[in-house]
């Protein structure tokens, strides 16, 4: 009769073997790829570089600060899990119910693109000296920010939906954005039917009509034959162009600037502090399921 401690040891033996036939091909990939698993040397940043740019650049940003469809990820910020393996696992499988699609790349690839971005990454997030419980109050009442932005689902729609700002864009794009709107103008959302259309900025478009009449918004969607415009009453209005005198593209922001003399210094930090918060709650639920 074979002994107790016998008994023991097929029974956990076969657990590890049971365990290790049900892991999927993608599992056992993540754990391969965990931090630490792979030294990133200057060879796998450059090759992670050229990868990025051929197959990440174009929702992303060549400089990975993102873009029409992707958010920065110059900031350590990673909405679906920060380890390697998280990172390995979005790059991969992709997110679904977002523009991140699933990527058929090589493991070594995916490993240069880790590399990459971890040497994108700062040390640690800025801090900022700012009250974000102010700022919040700054942004809904006193700048009026709502009227024209959306936290999630509550807000106007003229300007770009801010409910993940603070895990998308860096403190200095967001008081560049702030003091000087048409610094940099943001890209506004694709179309989802159109996976080869470029994003349409958040610049001022005027509409001349045939009798004269000059309508102001945002383009949402625009062809050679026609545009959608969501007016500054936040109307969506549609042109055919053989109608119109004119469409003109301004590019400058309908955003008005906040210099000093009407948004301080301290109640820019305030309303930043409150900016960076949006999008982390998002990230920590993310990360527990």
């Amino acid at each position: 009769m074979m002994s107790k401690h016998g008994l023991t040891a097929i029974f956990v033996t076969t657990l590890l073997v049971v365990g290790l036939l049900w892991q999927t091909p993608a599992t056992v990939a993540a754990e391969r790829h965990a931090p630490g698993a792979h030294a990133a040397t200057a060879v796998d940043i450059a090759e992670g570089r050229s990868v990025f740019h051929t197959n990440c650049a174009p929702c992303h940003g060549l400089g990975a600060q993102g873009g029409g469809r992707g958010p920065d990820l110059t900031l350590g910020n990673w909405a679906h899990g920060g380890s390697d393996a998280e990172i390995f696992r979005t790059i991969t499988r992709g997110v679904p119910g977002t523009d991140m699609p699933a990527n058929d790349l090589e493991d070594a690839e995916v490993r240069s693109i880790i590399a990459f971005l971890r040497s994108l990454s700062p040390p640690a997030h800025p801090i900022i000296a700012g009250d974000p419980v102010r700022g919040q109050q700054i942004f809904a009442a006193t700048a009026g920010c709502t009227n024209c932005h959306m936290v999630n689902g509550s807000g106007g729609r003229l300007g770009p939906d801010l409910s993940r700002v603070g895990a998308a864009r860096a403190v200095t794009y967001l008081v560049d954005s702030i003091r000087e709107p048409d610094k940099k103008l943001t890209d506004g959302p694709l179309d989802p039917n159109n996976h080869y259309g470029l994003p349409l900025p958040y610049d001022s478009v005027i509409v001349v009509t045939a009798d004269g009449e000059r309508i102001v918004g945002v383009a949402r969607n625009e062809d050679t034959f026609s545009i959608q415009l969501l007016t500054v009453d936040q109307n969506l209005r549609f042109f055919l162009k053989k109608d119109v005198q004119a469409v003109i593209h301004e590019r400058k922001s309908l955003m008005p600037a906040y210099p000093e003399s009407v948004l301080s210094a301290p109640r820019l930090q305030d309303l930043v502090a409150y900016l960076v918060t949006l999008g982390r709650e998002h990230r920590a639920v993310v990360k527990n399921k």
